[in-house]
């Protein structure tokens, strides 16, 4: 897919297309991750396809949501069972990771916060947003102002704490229209209400702000059920309405749980001989987020899957290097259950319980998991299918034997001629593998010449696999016209590798993407593709690659030129006194300029390495 926007050329490094027909309608939360597996964006949607679809369906005037869309790499969604819970969902993965792209608001201001003045004698509630510089505590971020302002009118129906400014409060003689109608107990005016009970009120809110609304309603239940015994009527029903209003916004969701307890719950599923294990994982009664597994077995190809020895597998291996709940919930019993509950209780050093769903929350919990498994599987299963079309796709462009599986492309990067970096991206299966990247620090040749540096990086590549007898790839790619190809061809020959495939990629006209002509050893007159063809996608992905990983080493090896100091080159002098020479002088000029008496004030510098100091810069006689 083209668009006329040059900051998405590359706007896809996977099938949307198919991604989007295996994409559920439901409501969830969606990851937009990067290249580097990073999380860019957390999102939330009511229907996680049409929400998806709008990134991927129209070209964004907006410069921060172009460039974040042609930065993804992939997708992950979790599935929830209202927009509500997605949107707990979405805050808390947002505080967690702390994506890009939910940093950055429109108007560049921070999330708002609901903050509690609980430093002064009555304290407030109000809306924050910035620098937490007040005593007090903070609760928060929320997704946007509107929410905040809702919690905060929600808050001052049911506990009449006040939500003034402190200016205000200070000042007032007689009580405020929130007074009237009951939604401030009038502590600014004495005798409306005591310490005692002000006090208690702003306890409450407190613990319904730290997600105890369930300790709340209950203690709140108890106090309703004594006035009722002492005969207090209208303070039961105080309590009662309390309660309810409690009960109201709490709405039950499957996705806050009372108590405090931590769970995992493992669900699975298995479709076209590929599983996929379901991880959700509930910290303190919230759900912290989900992940998905796809165990390798190639044995379980031509008979049905041992879920339980699955599972067994997932909980020895996962455990190992990842915190233990006090719950594991799984579907079904395991034949080792007592083992992994004996070793699970060890590494958490305190009871462990695995457990199958039996009360009807549970089985909420349970039937949650297992939808987020089919629909991740669903779109792993959609995402291999299209990456192997693509595969195929190249294997018919370039008249390969058969479908590159392993392929490696190469790109040159450097700032008129300095600093020369040599990139080496390695795919598998369509995707980057980027444990294997490569990077080359060219040298010996002359500034600015491509051609020279390109031949350097292959030879030092495929001398070392050779030598060291690891596999070749299936597909060399190199970026840029003939010339390039002619230093790989140059190179295999010389190492006899003249039978691995190799393909060069030049930029088209205007060097717009979708107009690249490709050269192979045996096509010089090149290969012209169209611009949708699948070839041509996956090979301007992997040329992308290669040529942000090398921007990006050439980058951080300028920058490290440009910070190091020329002292670091006279003999005899140290960090503690180069560290010592720039707090006296204040930077590296003054150094320059200083004479040798001056130089030999600062402590450590001896008269000796004052001079030598000063011939570095000045040269000697």
């Amino acid at each position: 897919m083209r668009t006329e926007n040059s900051d998405l050329e590359n706007p896809h490094q996977f099938d949307i297309g198919a991604y989007l027909k295996q994409l559920t309608q439901r409501p969830g939360v969606y990851r937009m991750y990067n290249q580097d597996g990073k999380i860019i964006y957390v999102g939330k949607a009511k229907n996680l396809q049409r929400r998806v679809s709008s990134y991927f369906k129209k070209s964004h005037e907006e410069i921060k949501t172009a460039a974040m869309v042609a930065q993804v790499a992939f997708i992950e969604v979790t599935v929830t069972d209202t927009e509500s819970e997605a949107l707990i969902l979405e805050n808390t993965l947002i505080k967690r990771h702390k994506p890009k792209y939910n940093i950055l608001f429109r108007d560049d201001k921070s999330y708002p916060y609901i903050f509690v003045s609980t430093g002064k004698k009555f304290p407030s509630l109000s809306y924050h947003r910035g620098a937490k510089r007040k005593v007090g505590k903070y609760f928060g971020p929320f997704p946007n102002a509107s929410a905040v302002h809702q919690t905060l009118q929600a808050l001052q129906k049911i506990f009449p704490v006040r939500q003034c400014a402190e200016s205000v409060f200070n000042h007032r003689s007689r009580p405020c229209l929130q007074y009237q109608i009951k939604r401030c107990s009038g502590p600014c005016v004495a005798g409306l209400v005591s310490k005692q009970e002000y006090d208690e009120d702003v306890r409450h809110t407190l613990m319904f702000l730290e997600g105890k609304s369930f300790d709340v309603i209950d203690e709140l239940g108890r106090k309703m059920e004594q006035a009722s015994e002492q005969l207090e009527f209208e303070l039961a029903a105080d309590y009662r309405d309390k309660v309810s209003a409690l009960r109201a916004i709490q709405s039950q969701h499957l996705i806050n749980q009372p108590g405090a307890k931590d769970m995992d719950v493992l669900a699975i599923t298995q479709q076209a001989n590929q599983v996929c294990v379901c991880l959700m994982m509930y910290r303190g009664g919230n759900l912290w987020g989900s992940e998905h597994y796809y165990p390798k077995a190639l044995e379980w190809l031509e008979q049905k899957v041992d879920e339980a020895a699955v599972l067994s597998a997932f909980i020895t291996q996962h455990y190992e290097h990842h915190p233990v709940p006090a719950i594991v919930l799984l579907p079904t019993q395991l034949p080792e259950q007592p083992l992994l509950e004996n070793w699970l209780s060890e590494k958490r050093q305190h009871k462990v319980r695995i457990q199958r769903p039996v009360q009807q929350t549970a089985k909420g919990l349970m039937q949650l998991a297992t939808t987020n498994a089919i629909t991740g599987l669903k779109q792993h299963l959609g995402q291999k299918a299209s990456q192997y079309e693509r595969l195929q796709a190249l294997q018919e462009a370039l008249a390969l034997a058969q479908p590159p599986q392993h392929m490696e492309c190469f790109d040159i990067s450097h700032t008129q001629g300095s600093h020369t970096i040599a990139s080496c991206v390695v795919f598998k299966d369509g995707v980057p593998n980027t444990q294997l990247y490569r990077k080359f620090n060219i040298e010996g040749v002359q500034a600015g010449d491509d051609y020279a540096a390109m031949h350097q990086a292959l030879e030092r590549r495929y001398s070392r696999i050779r030598k060291e007898g690891t596999p070749l790839p299936d597909l060399i790619v190199v970026d840029g016209g003939k010339g390039q190809l002619n230093q790989a061809i140059e190179v295999l020959k010389s190492l006899e590798l003249e039978s691995v495939p190799l393909v060069s990629v030049a930029k088209g006209e205007g060097r717009k993407a979708g107009l690249e002509i490709l050269y192979t050893p045996y096509n010089p007159e090149g290969i012209d593709l169209e611009a949708d063809d699948m070839a041509l996608h996956l090979i301007n992905y992997i040329r992308d690659e290669a040529h942000r990983f090398a921007i990006t080493s050439h980058r951080a090896k300028r920058t490290k030129a440009q910070t190091s100091s020329s002292l670091e080159a006279i003999e005899g002098i140290g960090p503690k006194t180069r560290k010592a020479l720039l707090l006296h002088f204040g930077g590296l000029n003054e150094i320059k300029n200083a004479s040798v008496q001056e130089l030999s004030k600062v402590k450590g510098i001896s008269k000796d390495k004052a001079q030598n100091i000063y011939d570095f810069f000045h040269g000697s006689l």
